[in-house]
């Protein structure tokens, strides 16, 4: 007799998750809204039926934020081998998701408990003619050029343990805002900066209210000290904007032992960049350039100093 599905030894599978956030509420179940979380469990659930299923994430992302390396696990007792899972749900998922890679982790591993960081990265395109292949991914900042030095300087200010309830929206359900930020770097590359926060935890809209109060001092609106007194003085009633959901994504999940080969998550969000600004105006008989190239980053760029995983420094 051949033995009962359900008397299969249950086994807890990771995955390594990419998806497209503006057509999700983000990644957490709501009712009549699409997400990504119940859009993965019903693939999941064509798949191995033998039990009730809910996939559980490392981070909540919210509504129009991307994931590039979201981590989630989930409990099956069907016959697919954990490998096979990555292979088996993209060929059930809509295009606007992706598993990277799946693993069998143990019983008492948890993508979100055992996760030692979170890494984000926000992207702001500063050029001055709109960019229909930049729009999804980016805020598009065009009227001055933003001061990358200056931000840059606001954001190291972050790094260390601290309370950090001015960049908390309301409705958080934690019992209190203090985290540690990890690492942290800024960088221009012509018309794009790019700025990435890791950190053991992140507060809710905590990478946003940054980000909007960074474009402030980075347009001259708000000095290095403005900035850091706001967040030291927990004054949240002054930090008013809120970067937009499209330029940010959660680029990656750390674990003391990652489940997953470096390719599952390396270059998971093709850090490109123009390779020069926008052409300064040019007379009639010297016309402007047809396109400005891209090229991908090295390996190493993707590394900032402070990155646990690698112990590597970033370039430049």
């Amino acid at each position: 007799m051949p033995s009962c599905p359900d008397q299969r030894p249950v086994q807890r599978i990771a995955l390594c998750l990419q998806y497209e956030g503006s057509s999700f509420c983000g990644w957490q179940r709501q009712p009549q809204q699409p997400s990504v979380q119940e859009t993965l469990e019903q693939a999941i659930a064509t798949l191995d039926t033998h039990r009730p299923l809910r996939a559980t994430a490392a981070g909540r992302t919210d509504s129009g934020v991307h994931a590039a390396g979201q981590v989630v696990h989930f409990e099956a007792n069907g016959p697919i081998p954990a490998q096979r899972w990555a292979a088996a749900l993209n060929g059930r998922l809509p295009t606007s998701i992706r598993v990277r890679a799946a693993a069998s982790v143990p019983s008492s591993w948890h993508a979100c408990f055992t996760a030692s960081y979170r890494r984000y990265r926000y992207t702001l395109y500063n050029g001055r003619k709109p960019n229909l292949f930049l729009s999804p991914w980016s805020w598009h900042r065009y009227r001055q050029r933003l001061d990358e030095r200056a931000m840059a300087a606001a954001l190291r200010g972050l790094l260390g343990f601290h309370d950090f309830s001015a960049f908390q929206r309301a409705g958080s359900r934690r019992a209190h805002a203090r985290t540690k930020v990890q690492a942290v770097s800024l960088e221009r590359h012509g018309d794009l900066v790019v700025a990435e926060i890791q950190a053991s935890g992140f507060l809710y809209g905590m990478v946003r209210l940054i980000m909007g109060q960074l474009v402030a001092v980075g347009e001259g609106q708000l000095s290095l000290a403005g900035f850091e007194g706001r967040w030291r003085q927990r004054s949240r009633s002054e930090v008013k904007e809120a970067a937009p959901a499209h330029g940010l994504s959660l680029l990656r999940v750390g674990y003391p032992a990652s489940p997953f080969p470096l390719s599952a998550w390396y270059d998971c969000q093709p850090r490109h960049w123009l390779e020069c600004q926008d052409p300064p105006e040019l007379p009639s008989l010297s016309p402007p350039p047809l396109f400005t190239s891209l090229k991908a980053c090295s390996p190493l760029d993707h590394v900032s100093s402070g990155d646990p995983e690698t112990g590597q420094r970033a370039k430049g």
